[in-house]
């Protein structure tokens, strides 16, 4: 190799974006009944940089949207949100009766044992985003927290009625 070559090669290693890298762990589904129009995904995101989840996409659903349940006067409010924040190094958590990710306008019955593609968008704070795609399991109607299995392979790349 000529140096030419190899301080090129370091200049364009250098030069790659730092891309926010996100683990996902136990990716879940809330099963769903016939005529059922909205359910919800859970899992645990940890950044190891500062991030944020500016969106997800799955194909089980016509709108997919990152919500957040919480007390207000009394009363169990829900609302979607256009980000979350993914602080370096804390577990998020995406969990029933929190903050979750909402499946809406499904497309199709959601049975336990069956796997829901979801494709998780992440910023960095240099605004690079990264692509994580997950395979969530999903699990019977009534489910809560607990262990799930579920898998996510990390690549780069630039209402009411329901219950969750």
């Amino acid at each position: 190799m000529t140096p030419r070559f190899i301080s090129g090669l370091i200049a364009s290693l250098i030069a790659l974006p730092c891309l926010a890298q996100v683990t996902v762990s136990e990716p879940w589904v809330r099963g769903t009944v016939p005529e059922q129009k909205a359910s919800g995904a859970f899992m645990s995101l940890t950044a190891q940089t500062d991030s944020r989840l500016v969106q997800v996409q799955s194909p089980v659903a016509a709108t997919v949207e990152i919500h957040e349940m919480k007390m207000d006067g009394g009363v169990m409010r829900m609302r979607a949100m256009p980000e979350l924040a993914l602080p370096a190094g804390k577990a998020v958590s995406l969990a029933p009766g929190g903050y979750h990710v909402m499946l809406i306008g499904l497309k199709q019955v959601l049975k336990p044992g069956d796997q829901v593609p979801l494709t998780l968008i992440v910023e960095g704070a240099n605004k690079q985003r990264q692509q994580i795609e997950v395979k969530a399991a999903v699990r019977p109607l009534n489910s809560g927290a607990g262990a799930a299995s579920g898998q996510a392979q990390s690549g780069a790349s630039g209402g009411s009625g329901h219950k969750h």
